[in-house]
Order: structure tokens, then C-alpha cells, then sequence
């Protein structure tokens, strides 16, 4: 059942990260959905990283929504060309 409300979390969170996200993102339902997942796991690592979560906690909402828009400016780079 976690696998599931991953999937579910993950794809809300790719959602707002591309609507919060300036330019067009061409991403469909599972690369949105990887997205928000691993925005989830960069808002993690990065929120230990700076000390706002501690070794056991998760990114929440917030977290997560940053480090799927950092991921997306990160593949905008990439990209672009």
C-alpha cells in the first residue's frame, strides 16, 4: 500500500512542481509521476544535507515540490541546446 501512495504523492507533487515551474514541461503521467518521487528523494537528501530533517524523517510537501522544481531546472539546462 506505501508503493501506492508514493505513486499518488509523487504524481501531485510532479503536478505542482510543473504548474509552479515557468516554461513548457512536455512530461506525461509517469515521468510526472517519477518527478514528484524523485523530487521527494532530493528534498530528502537535501533537507538532511542542511539540517532541517533529521536522519529518520522524510520531506514533506514542500520539500518535495522544491526538489522536483530543482530537478526540473536541472533537466531544462541539460536540454536545452
Amino acid at each position: 500500500m506505501e508503493i501506492i501512495k508514493a505513486i499518488v504523492v509523487g504524481f501531485i507533487v510532479g503536478l505542482i512542481a510543473r504548474a509552479l515551474m515557468p516554461g513548457k514541461q512536455s512530461l506525461g503521467f509517469i515521468m510526472t509521476t517519477v518527478l514528484g518521487v524523485a523530487g521527494a528523494l532530493v528534498g530528502t537528501y537535501l533537507g538532511q544535507a542542511v539540517g532541517l530533517y533529521d536522519g529518520s524523517s522524510e520531506a514533506g510537501w514542500i520539500g518535495a515540490t522544491v526538489g522536483a522544481m530543482i530537478l526540473l531546472f536541472v533537466f531544462g539546462l541539460i536540454s536545452k541546446k
